[in-house]
């Protein structure tokens, strides 16, 4: 293709992008695509100057007003940043920025680069007159009446003689949707039929273009102000200045800004920040880095587009575009179907994605996503890939419905989905894959801990059937395992020493490794302390084990269900037979047996954890809820309504040092 109709396609595709992004609020590629296809025209036209027209998006700052608000010129203009995605890129700034300076050594302001929308403030006498959106960058839309109802933003600036230049002045910033303000939003378009947002800054960019301010008031937006585009009177010599003064005027301004007198610190804090940014309540897609000196940024001055003294580096993107070429179906180890996208590879945060969860069939419908669409994938706090929506625009007609299998797809068995439940299981107890799963979370550390049964060598005790259930383990011959791949004489050894050791663990770690759907754990513990045997439990009714508090209903019924099917009763047998400790009598001794505490207020000498740990070596239980089965409310300093509520129900209450001496046996 010659480089005329390339570059001619290019500005067509990246219009069309703006409308999508900017007009409508509705985007339909990720930000590092559209990224990518302005990088390649920029390059083009670089090559071909030839070909270099006014109207090219490469050529002037993107976006346009949109109907319905008036239009504000700025008064300076809102140049976009040039990005970096590596820290070559940096050096290369670093290196065009001391060039450009004649040799002179820079300080560096590097603060987060907020994903949000850009807007202008105009301050006049310390009053607030008016709020504008980017726009074109030399025009934007007035939208004080929306800007006014931001909380964090002040109506009225606190001018000082140190901030006496912020009297009448511009300053710029980025409004954002907090990341449990967007949930909240995507929840409530979602029980009202509307389509969902994309991300917090879309949502943020579709509230801030409301008509009207009363809707916008209820999206609970924020801000953070970054720079002092303009001020009538100057007064400040560096960038960290113009922050400190805004600051103290009452302008939101972001924490996590450092200043560095060499590049390599500056990327090294933005590294630091790749990891560390989950942690925040905002979203943020990379770091701006800044020249601090303004007499400097004045010598650097602009290119049409982009300032020179100021450049962002963005981080591996959170959010890309694929497609979805199948949905298939996982099951687990209770027998849950899980519906999983199969994706184009696509590369997101550093690694390449080939799947994604859709996590059940309502899920699916309600996001209306189907084979062959498009969509957005984002791994959600950095670590599981998830299809956000699909991008509608993009359907041929082609695409396919998702519908829930009748049987399992790894034996064949009937799946069935419970009353009032997302989600379909697979009632085959012999399924193969359940039976990996199950053995995989029998043999975890905080069931039965058998560290050397790892997935490889469970997949081949499977695959080979040398295993049909978990009791299977305990009839494990040491020619049998040696003989595996992976496996020698002493991995061998070593893991059937493991698992004759697991048959003395504790009776709750058996209840929690049979994988009982509900019981975890603290389940599992609380099961242990109200009954002696697991023949006690096995023929227990619901309403016994509804009497346990903590224990509700639906984890009693799923208990019994459990032990009624006879299968399972034969797999505990077996298990019995093989040695396995079945009773909880030796659990319960010690000098804290049959006793229940609850801790309040703050203790000086252990943690709650630590409290709570030796209540339980002690053959003691705790619990977080004050009732008349409690026995004693350990008090510590400032305690709350639970001591309040103890003494109502005549609870016995001790100090924390009579609870010392209580576990030292010398109460």
């Amino acid at each position: 293709m010659d480089a005329k109709k390339r570059i001619l396609e290019l500005r067509e595709e990246i219009r069309y992008h703006d409308r999508k992004y900017y007009v409508e609020n509705n985007p339909v590629i990720s930000d590092y695509e559209y990224d990518k296809l302005m990088e390649e025209l920029k390059k083009l036209e670089k090559e071909h100057p030839e070909y270099v027209t006014p109207d090219s998006p490469a050529q002037r700052v993107s976006g346009q007003p949109v109907e319905g608000f008036s239009s504000v010129k700025h008064k300076v203009p809102m140049l976009s940043l040039d990005n970096t995605y590596s820290s070559k890129e940096l050096l290369d700034f670093d290196k065009r920025v001391k060039k450009f300076l004649g040799g002179e050594k820079p300080d560096y302001a590097v603060e987060l680069k907020i994903d949000g929308v850009g807007m202008a403030l105009i301050y006049e006498n310390g009053v607030l007159v008016r709020g504008a959106t980017r726009g074109d960058g030399t025009t934007g839309d007035d939208i004080t009446s929306n800007i006014r109802t931001i909380k964090s933003i002040p109506l009225k600036l606190d001018v000082t003689n140190e901030t006496k230049p912020l009297a009448n002045c511009e300053v710029r910033g980025e409004v954002y949707m907090t990341r449990k303000g967007f949930e909240a939003l995507n929840k409530e378009r979602a029980k009202k039929g509307e389509s969902l947002f994309a991300n917090p800054r879309n949502a943020a960019a579709g509230s801030l273009r409301q008509l009207d301010a009363k809707v916008v008031s209820k999206r609970n937006l924020d801000v953070f102000l970054y720079t002092l585009s303009y001020t009538k009177e100057e007064g400040f010599k560096t960038h960290m200045e113009c922050l400190e003064a805004m600051k103290k005027a009452g302008l939101k301004v972001n924490p996590n800004v450092n200043k560095f007198s060499n590049i390599e610190d500056v990327i090294k804090y933005c590294d630091s920040w790749e990891n560390k940014k989950e942690g925040l309540d905002y979203e943020t897609d990379g770091m701006v880095i800044k020249v601090d000196s303004l007499e400097q940024q004045k010598r650097l001055g602009s290119t049409i587009k982009n300032p020179r003294w100021a450049v962002a580096y963005k981080f591996p993107p959170k959010q890309v575009t694929t497609k979805i070429t199948d949905i298939v179906i996982q099951v687990g180890r209770t027998g849950a179907l899980t519906p999983v996208a199969v994706l184009e590879p696509v590369e997101l945060s550093g690694s390449t994605i080939s799947r994604a969860t859709l996590h059940n069939e309502d899920e699916i419908k309600r996001k209306d996503i189907r084979v062959g669409d498009t969509v957005f994938i984002e791994k959600a706090g950095e670590v599981i890939p998830e299809v956000i929506k699909p991008v509608k625009e993009k359907r041929t007609g082609k695409e396919k419905i998702f519908v829930m299998p009748k049987k399992c797809p790894v034996c064949g068995s009937d799946v069935v989905r419970p009353e009032d439940e997302a989600v379909s299981r697979c009632i085959g107890l012999s399924c193969p894959a359940q039976l990996k799963n199950s053995l995989h979370h029998f043999a975890s550390r905080h069931a039965m801990n058998m560290d050397g049964l790892g997935p490889a060598i469970i997949d081949q005790l499977v695959d080979k059937k040398i295993v049909r259930d978990i009791s299977g383990l305990y009839t494990l011959k040491i020619d049998v395992l040696a003989n595996l791949e992976r496996m020698g004489e002493k991995s061998a050894k070593n893991l059937l020493d493991e698992i004759e050791e697991s048959k003395k663990n504790e009776f709750s770690r058996l209840l929690f490794g049979l994988g009982i759907r509900h019981v975890g754990r603290h389940i599992a513990k609380l099961l242990s302390e109200n009954f002696s045997s697991i023949d006690e439990l096995m023929d227990a009714k619901k309403e016994e084990i509804e009497k346990i508090e903590g224990i509700g209903g639906v984890v009693a019924e799923s208990i019994c269900t459990f032990f009624r099917d006879e299968k399972n009763r034969g797999i505990i047998e077996k298990l019995r037979k093989n040695g396995v400790k079945m009773e909880s009598k030796a659990e319960k001794k010690g000098l804290l047996s049959g006793k229940r505490f609850v801790f309040t207020g703050t203790l000086e000498k252990y943690s709650r954890s630590e409290a709570e740990g030796i209540v339980e070596s002690l053959g003691g239980s705790f619990t977080s809820s004050v009732s008349k089965n409690v026995d004693f409310v350990v008090a510590g300093k400032e305690p709350g309504s639970k001591y309040e509520k103890a003494k109502k129900l005549g609870i016995k209450i001790i100090s924390e040092d009579e609870f010392e001496k209580m576990v030292e046996g010398k109460s």
